[in-house]
């Protein structure tokens, strides 16, 4: 048996146990989710670092100017969203998913200093952008346990 005809390896209660087992429509959605849940965690620990002046890990600046992380997510926003209306093969606007979490989190991470309009990362004020990245990955991970076809439903 090729591996092209070998049928999708599952646990026992039926849930893909790799990422080509996923269905092609959720894959971009379960991508965009690890990707939005992991680029959060390792925002965190990567400012948490400079934050407590860890060496050889610092801001990034131009001119003097601190560039927040959230312009980053800004501009990876802008070129999934490009790429996503001209390209429709499966497989990309699969991983386009992956590139929309990480983006997605770059700004969610600082959406307290987006809504204040001041550097309040570390701040009390800060928590806020902490509890909607985590009422997101809550939220979207249930979504995307609680509307998964089972496999009776999908013939598997």
């Amino acid at each position: 048996m090729t591996p092209a005809t070998r049928a999708p390896v599952r646990s026992r209660s039926g849930r893909p146990r790799r990422l080509r087992d996923v269905t092609p429509g959720r894959r971009g959605l379960v991508l965009a989710w690890f990707g939005f849940t992991a680029a959060f965690a390792l925002m965190r620990l990567l400012t948490w670092l400079i934050h407590i002046d860890v060496a050889g890990v610092g801001d990034v600046s131009a001119g003097g100017v601190h560039i927040h992380h959230y312009v980053w997510g800004i501009l990876l926003l802008l070129v999934v969203g490009a790429v996503g209306l001209v390209e429709r093969s499966p497989r990309v606007r699969a991983w386009l998913g992956l590139g929309y979490g990480v983006g997605a989190a770059l700004v969610v991470d600082e959406a307290a200093l987006l809504l204040s309009l001041e550097d309040v990362y570390w701040d009390d004020e800060g928590g806020i952008s902490i509890a909607l990245a985590l009422i997101v990955i809550g939220v979207a991970g249930s979504l995307l346990v609680l509307t998964r076809r089972s496999t009776k439903d999908s013939g598997g």
